[in-house]
Order: C-alpha cells, then structure tokens, then sequence
C-alpha cells in the first residue's frame, strides 16, 4: 500500500497524519477547526484516500497555525506515500460544481511546488474559519509535496459553495493523478526519467 505518516510537533502544534492513496474513503479528523474536518472528509470521501489527522494547536490564539501545520503534514505524508511515482497518471484535472460554484483544480505530481489561486470568496468567514486560511492551505501542502497546483473559481457566490467545491475538485483531481496508468507498466511519467521534489 502506499501510505504516508508523519509527525509533527512545533511549540504551536502537534500534528499526526497518515493518508493511503489506495485507500476507500475513509476520514479520521480532529484538527480543533470544524470547518477544516469537513474540507477533509470531502478530500477523503472523493478522492477514495484514507486519511487520519489528529492535530492540537494554539486554537485560543486563532486557527493559522493549525491549519498550515496540517496541510504541510499532510503535504509531506502525501510526498513520502507517493514514493518514485513509477507508474502513476501524474496529472489530474477535474470540474467539481456545488449549485452556483463551479471550480476547476489542475495538478502535476512534478516535484517542483508552484500554487496559482484566483477563488473569490465573498465572506471572511465560514462559520468560525477565516476564508483566507484556504489558500494558504494549499500553499502549504503544494511546498511540502512538490506539486503544481492551478484552482480556478468559474463561478459561486456562496463562500462554503465555493470552498467545498475546490476541496471535491482538488479530491478528484489528485485522485487521477495518483492512480496507476496501466498504459505505462510502472515506468516513470517524466522524459528525464525522474520525479522527485528536489
């Protein structure tokens, strides 16, 4: 199986994370963010991963902390799980709308992190999260994990519509670039012969 776990512990947070890519669904969640564990049942749910999280942060101080600790584990959990890469699809694209939001999500599992984000959310907030905390999210899995990583809003006007529709997009999106292309019988997607973050 391809499995990544990591620990990670600063004076702000303890974080564990294990993810399979090869996984059913299943969502294991308490990061102290309501919010965040729903964004991440969606990735589990939709990108057939099993992910558990734990993570205890400085939640009195507010959810920064917290939020980009997770992502960089589990940005790093997914870097170890995706091992040489030898076989995958390694890009992935996929249209997810939620009623009136429509977000597209293209990515390359190419080692070399990059993060273009144009979501507009009309709201500072989703219940207690600040919406601000999605890109950078994103931002700090795509450092951790070498990924390139396009999200493009094409629609919405509902903050929770939109940001739920780019985590199901993403979900679909990675799903399809980490599944295996039978086509390459277990040779490396890349004509250098290699992937790696460095």
């Amino acid at each position: 199986a391809r499995i990544g776990e990591i620990i990670r512990s600063t004076k702000e947070t303890d974080v564990k994370v294990s993810i399979n890519l090869d996984g059913s669904g299943i969502c294991d969640c308490g990061t102290g963010i309501p919010f965040l564990d729903h964004m991440l049942d969606q990735l589990a749910s939709h990108g057939l991963f099993d992910i558990h999280i734990k993570a205890k942060g400085d939640l009195h101080i507010d959810d920064h902390h917290t939020n980009e600790d997770v992502a960089l584990a589990l940005g790093t959990a997914l870097l170890q799980a995706l091992g040489d890469r030898k076989g995958i699809h390694r890009f992935g694209d996929f249209s997810a709308p939620l009623d009136e939001a429509l977000v597209h999500v293209v990515l390359d599992l190419s080692g070399r992190p990059y993060l273009h984000h144009n979501l507009h959310i009309p709201t500072e907030r989703v219940g207690t999260y600040d919406t601000q905390l999605v890109e950078h999210f994103f931002q700090s899995l795509v450092n951790t994990s070498g990924m390139t990583l396009h999200i493009h809003q094409l629609s919405g006007k509902n903050s929770h519509h939109i940001i739920e529709a780019t985590f199901k997009a993403f979900a679909r999106a990675l799903r399809k670039a980490t599944e295996y292309d039978e086509r390459r019988k277990g040779s490396i997607p890349s004509s250098k012969g290699v992937l790696s973050r460095a």
